[in-house]
């Protein structure tokens, strides 16, 4: 089979280049824009150079026909490389939340030379039995299910399903914002021309060697909601307990997102974050 030509990765930054970087790696069908703009300036303000992506598959980065992607887990994971090679970035402190955190632990261990720290939110430890812990909620489960029946070619249906996707992985403790919400996600399909390309996140395969956390070399901070319905918050703290020295912060009634009211406790953690040295 022929290699595929290089993907394109967009990708936007904030902040000073002089400061220290930190690559900012969203999860499954997750553009750049779900780092909200203002969430990375109050970061860059914090001292720090932040860089977003758009994964492939979504946002202005190269996309694929739906159903049968023609790369790996691994390929998302040497795309988040590139970004800080376009970036003339040596080595950069990196953050992934859900599946972007999965990715973010690869890049850890495969190159642990360009990363200073890693921060992982809302996801699961790479490489450690998680089979006793608790699964993804039934309530997402069946909302997960009915993307089965979405016409991904209409915006409507989509947007609908979609806004209704991120009230299920909403906040308990603070309200769901479905307006700025709406607002973001009709930005983000109309960005994109859709989002049917976003679905071939799903169908990964991993196309890398088996890896696991307990091998991490670099200072790990973990952030978990204790209401996250797709990782119940057991996955940080196992994640967190695989890695002599990590730090976990968690966020009370935090759901599988970013939510405004928790950015101060998030950003803080993160901007505090102890880097390895050069």
């Amino acid at each position: 089979m022929a290699a595929l030509p290089r993907p394109e990765i967009v990708s936007e930054s904030f902040g000073s280049t002089a400061a220290p970087a930190i690559l900012l790696i969203m999860g499954a069908m997750g553009s750049m824009l779900w780092w909200p703009e203002a969430f990375c300036r109050q970061l860059a303000e914090r001292g720090r150079f932040v860089i977003r992506y758009d994964n492939r598959d979504t946002g202005l980065s190269t996309k694929y026909t739906p159903g049968a992607p023609p790369y790996t887990f691994e390929d998302m994971v040497d795309d988040a490389i590139r970004v800080l090679d376009d970036h003339g970035i040596r080595k950069a402190h990196v953050a992934g939340m859900s599946m972007g955190g999965m990715i973010a632990q690869t890049v850890s261990l495969k190159y642990p030379t360009r990363v200073s720290a890693l921060t992982v939110i809302s996801s699961s430890p790479l490489g450690v039995d998680t089979s006793g812990l608790p699964g993804t909620s039934q309530a997402y489960e069946e909302h997960s299910a009915e993307g089965a029946n979405v016409v991904w070619s209409d915006r409507s249906q989509v947007l609908g399903y979609t806004v209704k996707g991120a009230q299920a992985l909403a906040s308990t403790l603070h309200p769901f914002d479905s307006e700025r919400t709406r607002a973001m996600i009709e930005e983000d399909y109309d960005r994109a021309g859709g989002l049917a390309s976003a679905t071939n996140h799903f169908l990964l395969k991993g196309g890398g060697p088996q890896r696991r956390i307990t091998d991490l070399t670099v200072p790990l901070l973990v952030i978990h909601g204790t209401a996250d319905p797709i990782f119940p918050v057991e996955h940080g703290e196992a994640l967190a307990a695989a890695v002599p020295g990590a730090r976990l912060v968690r966020i009370e009634g935090g759901g599988h997102e970013l939510h405004r009211n928790d950015w101060p406790l998030i950003i803080d953690a993160i901007a505090t974050h102890r880097q390895a040295q050069p």
